[in-house]
């Protein structure tokens, strides 16, 4: 494999998993509209841990979610996809380095290497999909309520941890099939040749040996 698509699928995979680490503590994954009115809050955002507001003061108040159970399914999903990126992308980070050709980890087998650096793209790989998945169905959501008219609850609309994610997950995947696509991931295959052996092989190695057995004759009472 080449080291430069290595080096820049490592970079890929770091960086994305960076931006995961910005995401999902991030508070501003849907944000309120109500941001320039007149009244005591002017802002209100969420994330998947807390819901804070924002007065026209510029006084900043958090509330934690008081109970998982009592959240909203697609709350609690995105909490577990989000974790288990991160979980993967940890995995996808180790695996390449000790994968690296450049990398002294792995010691001198190159065909092992090539695979463990390809199962760190199946993680990135993974962590893209996870968060890919999270981001969008949160971000469903919002849309869902904010153009549902009959929806009695305060509308919301995307914040910017959703974008950090989206961002994320594109470099992930882009990292994950570089590695996958690119290292070799199988045995060193060993070209096979075939003896066809030629007319004028056979009688020479006829002639060679009815001369051996005639010395043989000839020597063997002397």
């Amino acid at each position: 494999m080449d080291p430069i698509i290595e080096a820049v699928a490592l970079f890929l995979g770091f960086v994305s998993w960076t931006m995961v680490g910005i995401t999902i503590p991030n508070r501003y994954w849907k944000v309120s509209s109500l941001d320039g009115t007149v009244i005591t809050t002017s802002t209100l955002y969420e994330n998947l841990w807390m819901s804070c507001a924002t007065d026209s003061t510029g006084v900043h108040q958090c509330r934690e979610f008081p109970s998982l159970l009592a959240l909203s399914g697609y709350i609690q999903a995105s909490r577990a996809l989000m974790i288990a990126a991160v979980v993967s992308g940890t995995f996808g980070v180790v695996a390449t380095l000790i994968g690296m050709q450049c990398s002294k980890a792995g010691g001198e087998n190159y065909v092992l290497k090539g695979r463990i650096a390809g199962t760190g793209g199946v993680f990135f790989l993974l962590q893209g999909l996870c968060t890919m998945i999270s981001v969008s169905w949160y971000a469903a959501n919002i849309t869902q309520e904010f153009f549902n008219p009959l929806y009695p609850g305060q509308k919301y609309e995307i914040g910017e941890a959703l974008y950090i994610g989206w961002a994320s997950a594109v470099l992930a995947i882009c990292g994950g099939v570089c590695l996958m696509f690119s290292c070799k991931l199988g045995t060193e295959k060993k070209t096979a040749y075939s003896y066809h052996p030629t007319r004028e092989t056979v009688y020479s190695a006829s002639a060679s040996r009815r001369e051996t057995q005639s010395t043989y004759g000839k020597n063997a009472y002397v």
